[in-house]
């Protein structure tokens, strides 16, 4: 409690208040002992403010003045110090850092806590460099538990996010307009229109690539006209969504997890609660529709750059016309090979949207996470890809297709 809230306590006997008010126009005082084994004393008292400031500066120039012979160092004692302001303990540091450039050592010593902390305030007193712990190693058994407890903890909320996507389209389903019409178009144009020209490009390359490495091997053969077997069912079974689902992976899917990463880091997601709109029904189900949507065009039109890169080789290092590979195509690709490569874009899509979503939505600790969220989404698409990939090759070859 300073001096002045102390005088006005209502409780204060008369004496009391009358040495208070004693002490606070007490002015302060200097005394400088005799330097023994080269070190002065300086002890300074009483209350040291502003209209002291003229006094004190007069006390520090005739300690400059004096020679000062034979001082190695200068201690400021503040120990009788009840009360210094900013100005006069500038004065103070003025006085130390004059006699620090004369090489004479100089700190402050002592003083009351409100002292102490304007001393500290003015980098009075030397602060201990605190050593940086030291990282430790974890040892094997403690890694791989971290992962386990990692691997559980990402597990348990992929589960949480399945639910409430089931519990939300059921929601939708029964009640429509709460499904925001208007991001199932935007996306379908920005997954869509906006990826076309990157998938014909990559498709046609591919088409052209495969069938020209194989046209050395048929031709040694005779077999070139089964160039357009092996390009037809390889585009439109395989290569054709496969390829369209890795691009749009790269374009859309990792929009979609920064875009949502984004937003729940800056509290936008927690802002739609508020206002009463539910994130999944906002958010995810119209980018998870407008890709699936979106992917059945996609795929038709890599499948046909695909063949039609795969025509072109025919037709300049095979010798193959146009009708002729027509034909053919039409004998080696069967309907059930454009459905079946139309069903796994659409299934890749899908995956794609609601991985990106998940891992947007899940995302936490600023743009840092952001960037480590967008990374796990691109890379757990990929996987998943793969993975239903082969699951559909398994399942469409025990049925024959």
């Amino acid at each position: 409690m300073t001096d002045t809230e102390a005088l006005n306590r209502p409780s204060l006997a008369f004496d009391e208040r009358l040495s208070l008010v004693a002490g606070m126009l007490q002015r302060f005082s200097w005394q400088s002992a005799d330097a023994t084994g080269g070190v002065l004393r300086i002890q300074l008292g009483g209350n040291i403010a502003i209209d002291d400031a003229a006094a004190l500066w007069k006390r520090i120039s005739e300690t400059l003045a004096e020679g000062l012979d034979g001082v190695k160092a200068v201690e400021l004692d503040l120990s009788a110090v009840s009360l210094i302001d900013g100005a006069c303990m500038a004065l103070l540091t003025q006085l130390r850092s004059e006699l620090r450039a004369r090489g004479i050592a100089c700190e402050f010593v002592g003083g009351s806590g409100d002292v102490r902390r304007i001393v500290d305030l003015y980098g009075g007193r030397k602060k201990t460099r605190q050593k940086r712990a030291r990282r430790q190693p974890l040892n094997a058994v403690e890694q791989v538990g971290n992962a386990t407890l990692a691997v559980i903890a990402e597990v348990k909320q992929i589960l949480d996010f399945i639910g409430q996507l089931a519990v939300s389209t059921a929601q939708v389903i029964r009640h429509p307009k709460r499904l925001n019409l208007r991001d199932v178009t935007l996306t379908m144009e920005r997954a869509g229109a906006d990826a076309a020209p990157i998938v014909l490009l990559i498709n046609f390359l591919m088409g052209f690539v495969m069938a020209y490495q194989s046209s050395a091997q048929l031709k040694q053969f005779g077999a070139n006209i089964y160039v357009a077997d092996l390009v037809g069912v390889s585009m439109t079974r395989e290569l054709g969504p496969l390829m369209m689902a890795i691009i749009i992976c790269g374009r859309s899917g990792a929009a979609f997890a920064a875009e949502l990463g984004t937003m729940k880091v800056s509290e936008e997601v927690d802002a739609l609660r508020t206002l009463g709109f539910l994130p999944l029904p906002f958010l995810v189900i119209p980018r998870m529709l407008g890709l699936i949507l979106v992917a059945p065009v996609l795929v038709l039109l890599a499948d046909a750059i695909g063949i039609l890169g795969g025509a072109l080789v025919a037709m300049l290092t095979l010798d193959i016309g146009p009708t002729t590979f027509v034909i053919q195509l039409q004998s080696a690709v069967k309907t059930s090979d454009v459905v079946s490569g139309v069903v796994k874009g659409m299934v890749f899509c899908g995956t794609i949207a609601l991985v990106a979503c998940q891992q947007g939505l899940a995302t936490s600790g600023g743009a840092e996470g952001v960037g480590r969220r967008t990374t796990s989404a691109v890379v757990s698409i990929l996987f998943a890809l793969i993975v239903l990939d082969a699951v559909f090759t398994v399942i469409l070859g025990a049925f024959g297709l």
